[in-house]
């Protein structure tokens, strides 16, 4: 009797850890679903593939991890909060590293600096629009994407001309220490400096603070509308930094290069955990989701899914989480 009690007991424990942990839950996911591709035709077949194989899920999935991360401060600050120009944004970065730079390490840290300004100001645009005409976050972006999209297209007319510094290269694409490739390492940094960004500093607090309540942030001190427009700001110039990162990895650019990233990384930011209502979440939860948002793409990719059967999973896996975050808590003023 005891013995039942106590396995009764042990359940409960573990579904209240799980259910107040939707990272470990996400884990779980990641893991059944790593286990799950090692089963098909396609996948690994010894230890070894599945390190390697493993390991560039990890790469990979760093790069949806770091242009999810503006996405993941866009959420969080509520106001039913979404960057659709995200991809625009990384395509437009993606651009001016490539052509401007043309394969020159000298040009490497100016570039670097203009993309993130150029993504800052994208995200300042966002944020007036939204702070100050009351535009919803969704129609806002949502025509700031078409825009940076068209003007891309009238400059380079579909032509895309220059080389990538192979300085990127070296540090991005290639293995440093103990063979991890260099973007590993940019990522686990990344991840820290967004750790403190959102837990120890005041604009991680009052982030989560308007995400909450406006209207009781606003009574408590907090410049929401200032709040807003710096949120998006930070989220311009670090999906510009993912696209000046990514042209390191593929050492090539394209008109559509970052319209790819945008679904996943709405995805990640909500199989992470982070609330799509605003005011609760982490970026260790976007890692987490990132992985795996990968996974399920890399399984169907093994199973040689179309890219549109790959979007329904990804719309499919969003009116889920909505669906059960719905439910939890409704959408905040």
């Amino acid at each position: 009797m005891q013995e039942k009690s106590f396995a009764k007991n042990l359940i409960a424990n573990v579904r209240d850890w799980l259910s107040f942990s939707p990272q470990v839950t996400a884990l779980l996911l990641a893991i059944v679903v790593f286990m799950a591709s090692g089963l098909l035709p396609n996948g690994y077949d010894s230890l070894r593939g599945a390190f390697n194989q493993g390991l560039n899920i990890v790469r990979l999935s760093s790069f949806l991890a770091i242009i999810s991360a503006g996405q993941t401060l866009v959420i969080i600050s509520g106001g039913e909060g979404i960057d659709l120009s995200a991809g625009a944004v990384v395509t437009m970065a993606a651009y001016f590293t490539y052509s401007i730079i043309n394969g020159n390490n000298s040009l490497i840290l100016p570039v670097l600096m203009l993309v993130i300004v150029s993504g800052g100001f994208i995200g300042v645009l966002n944020g007036l629009g939204i702070a100050f005409l009351q535009i919803p976050p969704i129609i806002m972006t949502l025509g700031m994407a078409g825009v940076v999209q068209g003007t891309l297209l009238v400059m380079t007319r579909g032509l895309y001309d220059g080389a990538v510094a192979p300085l990127m290269t070296k540090l991005i694409a290639r293995d440093l220490f103990l063979t991890i490739p260099g973007m590993i390492y940019l990522w686990v940094f990344f991840g820290i400096v967004m750790w403190v960004l959102l837990h120890r500093t005041r604009f991680g607090k009052q982030l989560y603070a308007i995400g909450v309540n406006r209207t009781t942030a606003r009574l408590s001190g907090v410049k929401v509308k200032s709040m807003v427009i710096a949120t998006y700001t930070i989220a311009g110039a670090l999906a510009a930094f993912s696209g000046f990162v990514l042209v390191g990895w593929t050492q090539n650019s394209g008109l559509e290069v970052g319209q790819p990233y945008l679904f996943p990384s709405i995805a990640a930011v909500a199989v992470g955990g982070t609330m799509l209502t605003g005011g609760e979440g982490s970026y260790f939860g976007t890692m987490v989701g990132a992985i795996v948002i990968q996974m399920i793409s890399s399984l169907m990719r093994t199973m040689q899914m179309p890219e549109a059967v790959q979007q329904i999973v990804y719309g499919a896996i969003l009116l889920s989480l909505l669906v059960i975050y719905g439910r939890k808590k409704g959408l905040r003023l």
